[in-house]
């Protein structure tokens, strides 16, 4: 029997590996002689380097970068091992986890640590980029990521504009005639598992801004400074990126990867089955077992396990997805090639304890559902 393990990471919890290898070892308890596959995944967000070199081989290399308030941090990309493929992962240099809760302010903080990764990609040869944008700290339509690869955005008195989504109104003129020339050859694919415009009652300010630390008072600010932002772009680089679905995506990071790289934007969980191979490494296989940290309503919109599971179903396997905890009406997922949802949770626990425990209860899941098969086969 063959089993392919392909789960995301439990956030804050559990790495993808770390939940590959615990079903693992929850299957061989039952199933001891089982083949088993794993090949972590992520939907654009925290691991989505280590995700990617899991599957595909090459090596993470350590980089000093702007964290989202401007210090001087160590921080991470990846190299294939083809030599010319580049993964960077946003929330490395410019995501939430590294700003203080007191100092988490979108009117200031920058996605310029971004730009420096990819400017350290293309240092190293790569002639294409894998950019994860999921967990950002930022709302400034990725200003400071294009800043950092030479562009100037200038103010009324011609000077660069200062970092942070709050500055972004001031900008009268863009030039690009010092952005770095190895753009133009470099392909970029933007993992991201939003839909959202730049823009609007669903854009980057309005839906995004609060989760970030903006008050409404900075809401306000910020949709206006982003709306500013894509005039000038329109105006200096005849790209229109207000409305396109996905440019609100990481603070509007989205929007300036679109409109400075000419990025393309495509679903998180696709990008990443594509970069693992998934597609070729399922195929034979008489089980799938995907998994988050939480199964929930949100799980149907693109999340990992359903972009697993429909990958599985062209295959005619089936897939068990197993969650750290089970929220709300699932019952979606079953029309989306998902044969069982198993959680890890077997007695109320607090959140705290729940996580603390989070190796022990993933696998006793696992065993449990592996039994059930084992029931059934005999």
């Amino acid at each position: 029997m063959k089993i392919v393990v392909a789960p995301d990471s439990f956030k804050e919890s559990l790495r993808a590996k770390e939940v590959a290898e615990i079903i693992e070892e929850g299957i061989k308890r039952v199933f001891p002689q089982v083949e088993v596959i794993k090949v972590p995944l992520a939907d654009g967000g925290e691991g989505t380097i280590e995700a990617i070199l899991e599957a595909r081989g090459g090596k993470v290399i350590s980089q000093e970068v702007a964290s989202p308030l401007g210090e001087r941090i160590k921080a991470h990309f990846g190299i294939l091992d083809d030599g010319f493929t580049g993964i960077v992962e946003m929330a490395q240099a410019s995501g939430l986890s590294l700003v203080p809760q007191p100092q988490r302010n979108p009117l200031l903080t920058t996605t310029y640590g971004t730009g420096e990764l990819i400017k350290a990609t293309l240092d190293r040869g790569c002639k294409r980029i894998i950019v994860g944008i999921g967990g950002s700290a930022t709302v400034d339509g990725g200003a400071g990521m294009v800043q950092a690869l030479g562009a100037n955005l200038l103010n009324g008195k011609g000077k660069q504009i200062s970092f942070g989504g709050g500055s972004l109104g001031e900008i009268v003129s863009i030039d690009m005639s010092s952005l770095d020339s190895r753009v133009k050859n470099t392909e970029v694919l933007v993992a991201s598992d939003v839909d959202n415009p730049l823009c609007g009652p669903k854009g980057a300010a309005r839906v995004y801004g609060p989760q970030k630390g903006a008050t409404p008072e900075m809401v306000k600010t910020l949709e206006k400074n982003l709306a500013h932002f894509a005039m000038m772009i329109k105006k200096y680089l005849n790209k229109e990126v207000k409305n396109i679905p996905g440019a609100g995506a990481a603070g509007g990071l989205g929007a300036g990867l679109i409109a400075f790289l000419g990025a393309e934007l495509r679903p998180g969980i696709k990008l990443m089955i594509e970069a693992s191979r998934l597609e070729e490494r399922i195929k034979g296989a008489d089980l799938v077992i995907s998994g988050e940290g939480r199964i929930d309503e949100q799980t149907v919109y693109g999340k990992t396990p359903v972009g697993v599971a429909e990958m599985a179903k062209k295959e005619k396997i089936p897939v068990i997805i197993i969650g750290g905890e089970i929220r709300g009406d699932v019952e979606a997922l079953y029309e989306r090639g998902v044969d069982a949802v198993v959680s890890c949770i077997d007695r109320i626990l607090p959140r705290a304890e729940a996580m603390k425990e989070a190796k022990e209860t993933l696998r006793q899941a696992t065993e449990r559902a592996m039994r059930l098969i084992k029931i059934g086969m005999s």
